[in-house]
């Protein structure tokens, strides 16, 4: 098992198994199918991020370097959590972008059963680590642990 020391954007605990990108994730092509045609796996159905393309991503552990795209965004990701089809946490190595944070804090604050933990700044170690279906724990303090 190996740790490591993100920034909390929005705090929870959770463990999952994990899913990785190395590309940037375009929240509203890997989404689509999720929020329009109630895909309840949330399949990527972006065929340019060839990591996520026709995985599940739904309660998994999404570990991502950043997002990408329109300013969409975060409206996605909140609506991807209001329809109970988000990852089990979002864990990215770079700080997040201000659309995406967004939409992790305002389904935070206005959803009240649903959880999607979201850590930043986990560092590139962190991204060349974790592999998928890898086990990750994400715990207070941005503390998250890969075994």
């Amino acid at each position: 098992m190996k740790k490591f020391q993100g920034r909390v954007i929005s705090p929870g605990e959770v463990s999952a198994q994990a899913v990785v990108t190395h590309g940037g994730l375009n929240t509203l092509a890997s989404f689509q199918k999720a929020l329009q045609f109630g895909d309840k796996k949330a399949t990527c159905g972006d065929q340019n991020n060839p990591d996520l393309y026709g995985k599940q991503m739904a309660g998994k552990a999404l570990c991502l370097p950043q997002t990408i795209g329109s300013t969409t965004g975060g409206l996605v990701l909140y609506c991807a959590c209001a329809m109970k089809r988000q990852p089990a946490c979002m864990l990215f190595s770079e700080p997040i972008d201000s659309l995406a944070a967004a939409g992790a804090v305002l389904a935070d604050v206005w959803l009240e059963d649903v959880s999607m933990p979201v850590v930043d700044s986990l560092g590139e170690d962190f991204l060349n680590y974790v592999k998928d279906d890898m086990t990750i724990t994400v715990k207070e303090g941005g503390v998250v642990e890969v075994s």
